[in-house]
Formats: C-alpha cells, sequence, structure tokens
C-alpha cells in the first residue's frame, strides 16, 4: 500500500482522466434520492449479507488496516450489514446507522454475533440525528460514492465528531490500471442506475471540496482503494 502524509490533488492520479468518465460523473450526479437508494439496497441486502465471506478476503485487509485503531464511541456510517463491525476492536462502542433499514437487520445480526456494545439506527447520513461533538471516531466505508450529497454527508460527519477525534474513511475510485479504468468508465452509468454506486467518483476531491483537512492518503489494488485520514475541523 502506497501512503503519504502530503498529497497532490493535481496529481495524475487525482486528476480527470478523460472526457468519457467526465460524462459518466455529469450522468451520475444527483440522479438518484436518498428514498431511491434505500430502495436499490433493500433489494440486494441478503445478497450481500450472504457475501460476508467473500468481503472478508477481498476487502477485510482494507478495513482492519483503517478501521482497528478506531477508537471510543465509533459512528459507522452508511454501515450496511455491519462489514467493518469486526474490526473496530479498539471501541467501546459502535453505532451505525443506514438508510435501508433492510441492511439493518443483517448490521443488528452482526451486532449479536460479535457481542460488540452497541446499537444501529435508521437514519440519512446526510442529515445525522446527533448532538454535535456526540463521537470520538467516525468511520465510514464505500460510501460517498452512494450518498446523493456527499459533501453534505462529510459535513455532518464533521460536525458529530469531537474536535480531538478523527474521520476514517475506506473508499473505492477509478483504477490507476488503464484496464481497469476503461472497465470502470465502461460500466459506470449502468452500474450506477442499477446499485446508486458511482464508479469513477473521486472521493479525495470529494473530501477536499467539503473542506476538510486531509491528514493522510493511501492507496492500494491497481489504485482501486483508498483510504483517507481526515481531521474534524
Amino acid at each position: 500500500m502506497q501512503s503519504s502524509n502530503s498529497h497532490d490533488a493535481t496529481g495524475p492520479q487525482y486528476r480527470t482522466h478523460s472526457t468519457e468518465t467526465d460524462r459518466h460523473k455529469s450522468a451520475q450526479r444527483g440522479s438518484k434520492s436518498a428514498d431511491e437508494i434505500a430502495d436499490a439496497y433493500a433489494d440486494v441486502a441478503d445478497k450481500l449479507a450472504r457475501w460476508r465471506q467473500l468481503d472478508q478476503f477481498f476487502a477485510g485487509r482494507y478495513r482492519r488496516r483503517q478501521f482497528t485503531h478506531a477508537r471510543g464511541r465509533v459512528l459507522d456510517v452508511a454501515c450496511g450489514t455491519g462489514r467493518n463491525f469486526r474490526s473496530l476492536t479498539s471501541a467501546s462502542e459502535v453505532v451505525g446507522i443506514d438508510i435501508s433499514e433492510e441492511m439493518l437487520v443483517h448490521a443488528r445480526n452482526e451486532l449479536g454475533r460479535l457481542d460488540l456494545e452497541g446499537t444501529v439506527q435508521q437514519m440519512d447520513a446526510q442529515a445525522l440525528d446527533f448532538p454535535d461533538d456526540s463521537f470520538d471516531t467516525v468511520i465510514s466505508s464505500f460510501s460517498t460514492c452512494t450518498f446523493p450529497d456527499p459533501i453534505a454527508a462529510l459535513h455532518e460527519m464533521d460536525r458529530v465528531c469531537t474536535p480531538d477525534g478523527e474521520i476514517l474513511l475506506l473508499e473505492h475510485r477509478r483504477s490507476d490500471a488503464a484496464p481497469l479504468a476503461r472497465f470502470q468508465d465502461w460500466r459506470a452509468e449502468s452500474h450506477y442506475e442499477k446499485t446508486g454506486c458511482r464508479l469513477t467518483h473521486d472521493p479525495l476531491s470529494t473530501v477536499e471540496q467539503a473542506g476538510l483537512p486531509v491528514e493522510d492518503v493511501s492507496t492500494a489494488f491497481f489504485g482501486l482503494v483508498t483510504t483517507i485520514d481526515v481531521i474534524p475541523r
């Protein structure tokens, strides 16, 4: 995994790669509401839960690397079926929220299996129903690609995180490998229409547009996986 405390958002790995990619982003931006996203994930919640072992094989190492040191009271935004929970070994309490109640059924079961202190709640990430400075750590995985307004969701994560806490993101992005990137470009529009996920989005650019200070950025797996550590304002 490549890691750097300083990053160049204008560098080639973060620039817009093609006019085609811009067109996909434009077509996708804002075209699904939170309710539509919830419906999309309601349809696949059971399937995603059955793929738990497959996810651990492919994404488990990145979840552990990014979230094992999440401390104190931890909020998992867009927690889905609870895939991050087993990595939260330093948390004193886990609170998971998701727009899909069908996903949360599996997240509750995961909390029970792991015997973690915590709860899950149905909630829109863009309007978190928590007071300011409620959590020591806020985490989220593979989610900024689905939020109708990811900047609003990031501002909410920032609002509910204590000033001395941290926001930890695990995201996907357009690959640095040309064949994979071309495949993502080709599938981007149809994938978004089906799942509400933007295959070619740039999570780092989104964080920077939200005005949040970035402490560290790492990429892995041909540039498909990105971890971003954010300092609350």
